[in-house]
């Protein structure tokens, strides 16, 4: 099971992640999300649970609970979607003209 765990502390490791969920089951993986700029915490991360039942037995009892002194939010992750590459946010990234009468001249 993959678990998304939001609103971490900027100082929490993977290390940290994995020891707190283990406490409900094997975890098979546990890593923090960060920005690739900074390699700074973007404050969320992910966790790999080998048994669905322990996934959601951990949800269930640290959701909204303090950890590392702040309230994390821990639920079933999402399946990743495809992002559009290049461009911006999504808008296909050409020259569309713009201004009056788009580009007709």
């Amino acid at each position: 099971m993959n678990i998304y765990v939001a609103n971490l502390s900027w100082g929490t490791t993977s290390d940290s992640l994995q020891e707190l969920f283990s406490q409900f089951g094997e975890v098979t993986a546990a890593n923090i999300i960060t920005d690739r700029e900074t390699g700074r915490s973007r404050g969320f991360g992910f966790v790999d649970m080998s048994n669905d039942e322990e996934g959601q037995k951990a949800i269930n009892e640290l959701n909204e609970t303090e950890f590392e002194g702040k309230t994390i939010a821990v639920s079933v992750a999402r399946p990743r979607t495809e992002r559009p590459s290049g461009g911006r946010g999504g808008y296909g990234g050409g020259n569309r003209g713009g201004g009056y009468g788009g580009g007709r001249y």
